[in-house]
């Protein structure tokens, strides 16, 4: 359901770019920025305000890969399982993330909205590796006792 304070956020957003067509990405990518996600009643009143089809609004959250229609945690960790985090262990770091945030492969978000785990296939930092990022910022070199630590840490900070 949208709420108030929603319509009048995506509302902001909307006049921001003059509901104007070609910055439609754009404005998708603040409300996600906003809700860690895209709602689905958010997409539906930006094609009611657009006067655009849900379909076409819906067809462009789900082309791009950065654009999710879950909600994910205040903390994103991504792991990198690429060929040179991979040789160097980076599934034992997986595992003991999934274990200390009981999660898995089918469900990658905390119930209470702190941390949402992700595979990616390279992160960039192969001199690193094994590699995690957590909302951006690199932490390389893990070990799955280093990975314990940093989740404390976040946990300290949320």
């Amino acid at each position: 359901m949208l709420t108030v304070d929603m319509k009048d956020r995506i509302d902001q957003i909307l006049m921001k770019y003059g509901n104007n067509p070609s910055s439609i990405i754009t404005m998708l990518q603040e409300i996600q920025g906003v809700y860690r996600y895209l709602p689905e009643e958010a997409l539906d009143y930006v094609a009611a305000s657009m006067d655009m089809s849900a379909s076409r609004i819906f067809g462009i959250a789900t082309f791009y890969e950065n654009f999710s229609l879950k909600p994910k945690g205040k903390f994103i960790i991504k792991i990198c399982d690429g060929t040179a985090c991979h040789v160097r262990k980076s599934i034992p770091i997986l595992n003991t993330l999934y274990k200390e945030l009981s999660l898995n492969s089918e469900m990658h978000t905390t119930e209470d909205l702190m941390f949402t785990v992700e595979t990616v296939s390279c992160l960039g930092a192969c001199g690193l590796a094994p590699v995690i990022t957590v909302n951006d910022k690199v932490y390389g070199k893990m070990t799955p006792e280093s990975t314990v630590e940093l989740l404390n840490t976040l946990r300290e900070e949320a």
